[in-house]
């Protein structure tokens, strides 16, 4: 995974053999070394940094980092294929495998040379493992809002806060922190790269979560936490703008997220009503079951292609890019959470058991809902460039 794939990004209806190659690669790396374990670390609340770390010699540790900066160089579709596949696996993982890789990416974007140089290679190689702090406890969606203070001392700035909801927190190396060095709104937010030995950073306990319990979800607490100036990413004022650019993104990949546990219950469904029987036939016999099955398969295959779509959009900078990744989010996220949903309620009372896998899925997919944005954020985003508001 050393080049940029060779489909043309203004069809990606028909993926190129370097693509399914990818996309066969990942779901092999899935079936053997995550699915296997998914439910045992979901009960122990186990993050699995060793497996992890494992996707770092296959070019996953910078999916989209520059081939220049020592990463793999592919594409928005191409990472899309690669987080669906991974989540037939776990989806708790695969989210996280993509948060950092946001985090890898932002720096190669937004980073200079010496940033590069600096934090890069132990990022892509994943010696490194990184999360995004945004949200904060008194702002999610309003992300504008946040009171995490930076401020200037000397050739330091002095962060002082707290992030809510952060994924790998605690286990993690680097956080990529935005805080206020500003007046308020947007205009007033910088980017910073904190590292965890540094002293005054500090978590808050494991959250006890619904799903993606195989990740770690913690407060990170900054108190007079000392960084260099050298630390800061871009400019001061460009870190709201950095971290909505992340969004779209990471968007792409938290729906390709869904649709790869989506797919998974599904595949299960139809292994499941083959081999159950009820009034002497195996379930997919029914008529009724069929037609429920063909409506799963359809919706989701839809909610693919709109989210290849919005991947393309993206890679190609297309001027309507964020709307159609909010689209795709909206469309992707709820779907996946329809079909697993369905896919539980076929299996029954056996659905409703541990072991078969089921409920864990639909947990897990709950949560991509919510985060990148809620659904709802991403209706208003669509709402607001069909009628040019604002706000």
């Amino acid at each position: 995974m050393d080049a940029v794939t060779a489909s043309d990004p203004m069809h990606p209806f028909q993926l190129s053999e370097a693509q399914r190659a990818i996309a066969e690669m990942a779901r092999d790396f899935a079936d053997r070394s995550i699915a296997p374990h998914a439910r045992d670390w979901d009960e122990r609340r186990h993050f699995p940094l060793d497996v992890i770390r494992a996707t770092a010699p296959l070019g996953m540790g910078g999916i989209y980092v520059r081939d220049s900066s020592g990463g793999s160089g592919l594409s928005r579709l191409d990472a899309a294929l690669i987080f669906e596949a991974l989540a037939t696996g776990c989806p708790a993982i695969a989210a996280y495998i993509s948060i950092h890789n946001m985090v890898a990416w932002m720096i190669d974007r937004y980073g200079n040379d010496r940033q590069r140089t600096r934090f890069l290679p132990d990022l892509v190689s994943m010696t490194t493992l990184a999360s995004y702090c945004l949200t904060e406890p008194g702002c999610g969606s309003d992300a504008a809002a946040l009171t995490c203070r930076a401020r200037r001392d000397g050739d330091d700035y002095v962060l002082d806060g707290t992030k809510q909801f952060i994924s790998g927190a605690g286990a993690t190396d680097l956080y990529l922190v935005m805080a206020r060095t500003g007046g308020t709104g947007p205009g007033g937010v910088s980017c910073f790269v904190v590292e965890r030995d540094v002293a005054g950073l500090s978590f808050g306990p494991n959250e006890r979560k619904m799903g993606w319990n195989a990740q770690p979800t913690r407060q990170v607490v900054f108190d007079g936490v000392r960084i260099p100036v050298t630390h800061r990413l871009g400019a001061e004022g460009e870190g709201f703008r950095i971290a909505m650019s992340g969004l779209d993104g990471g968007r792409l990949n938290i729906g390709a997220c869904s649709l790869g546990g989506a797919q998974k219950a599904l595949e299960a469904t139809l292994a499941y009503t083959k081999q159950r029987t009820a009034f002497g036939k195996p379930l997919d016999a029914f008529q009724a079951l069929q037609f429920r099955l063909a409506d799963m398969a359809t919706t989701l295959e839809s909610a693919r292609v709109m989210l290849w779509y919005a991947a393309a959009a993206l890679d190609r900078s297309a001027p309507d890019a964020t709307r159609l990744c909010a689209m795709a989010k909206r469309i992707a996220t709820d779907t996946g959470f329809d079909v697993a949903n369905q896919a539980l309620q076929l299996h029954g009372g056996y659905g409703y058991l541990a072991d078969y896998g089921i409920e864990k899925i639909v947990r897990d997919l709950r949560v991509h809902q919510i985060l990148e944005g809620t659904n709802e954020i991403m209706r208003m985003i669509v709402a607001r460039s069909l009628i040019g508001r604002e706000t």
